[in-house]
């Protein structure tokens, strides 16, 4: 399979890069589009995205003013980011979307599902933000330590911290408030897609009683815990990530796809 191409694209002004693996073994639909995190970038998906794109069309999408993507002028609310990805997918004539988010990238992806019901046939929330509950900075902050230093793997703390230094503090703090005034329980109820909530067993910042809500929340909500891991689940533990994407949605051909998804029913 050849790399992901690079595609730069502009919806309402904003700047953004979609990363485009189409040449995937007999094709299928819907797509899947991977969504990042607060100042992160495509770079924490790749092996996700390479997974899963042996199967389905997948897209990864650096945001406007992630990764190597011009910084906007002002602060883009989670509806703006919906927007964005909403807009490039149709740019590229994907009509129907299995939406995958990472930490804040669950928050646009729930966006996204409420602003095109039509459009978007799965949800998946991988290491969702930000339970009210423990809704400070500080509590945030004190959780994404912890899962730094006992739960993490060198890899994906190297493409998190590095990502981080390309956002930069200014825009990583402006977008931080936007992420936690975000209301994740208001917006899944009215989510019609089914929805799998996916954890990393050990993560501190998106913790089983959170997941378990959320999962209960949303209409037709799964729950699936990865074992061995922390927050970053889709880099140290791609492969069963994929598993469950694809067992979910009934996509692709995967080890295991046929077999009854892990996890517990919401």
């Amino acid at each position: 399979m050849t790399d992901p191409v690079r595609l730069e694209i502009s919806v309402a002004g904003h700047a953004g890069h979609v990363f485009a693996s189409r040449d995937m073994a007999g094709g299928s639909a819907p797509a899947v589009v991977l969504i990042h995190g607060i100042g992160a970038s495509h770079r924490y998906l790749r092996r996700l995205h390479r997974f899963l794109a042996g199967s389905v069309e997948t897209y990864s999408i650096d945001l406007p003013g992630f990764g190597a993507t011009p910084k906007p002028a002002y602060t883009l609310s989670i509806a703006d980011h919906a927007r964005y990805i909403l807009g490039a997918m149709e740019q590229l004539g994907v009509a129907e979307i299995v939406l995958v988010g990472h930490s804040m990238g669950t928050q646009m992806a729930l966006e996204a599902a409420q602003q095109a019901p039509g459009r978007i046939s799965n949800v998946v929330l991988m290491g969702p933000v930000v339970d009210p509950r423990r809704g400070t900075v500080a509590r945030t902050a004190l959780a994404l330590g912890r899962d730094c230093l006992f739960y993490e793997s060198p890899s994906s703390n190297a493409l998190v911290f590095t990502d981080y230094l390309r956002c930069g503090p200014s825009w990583y703090f402006k977008t931080l408030q936007v992420m936690m005034e975000y209301p994740m329980e208001q917006r899944i109820a009215g989510v019609s897609a089914p929805v799998l909530v996916v954890r990393g067993a050990n993560d501190p910042i998106a913790d089983a009683d959170w997941c378990r809500r959320l999962a209960g929340l949303a209409s037709h909500g799964r729950l699936l815990e990865v074992p061995g891991t922390g927050h970053v689940v889709q880099h140290n533990r791609a492969l069963e990530v994929r598993d469950g994407i694809l067992a979910f949605t009934g996509l692709g051909a995967a080890a295991g796809a046929g077999e009854p998804l892990p996890g517990s029913p919401a």
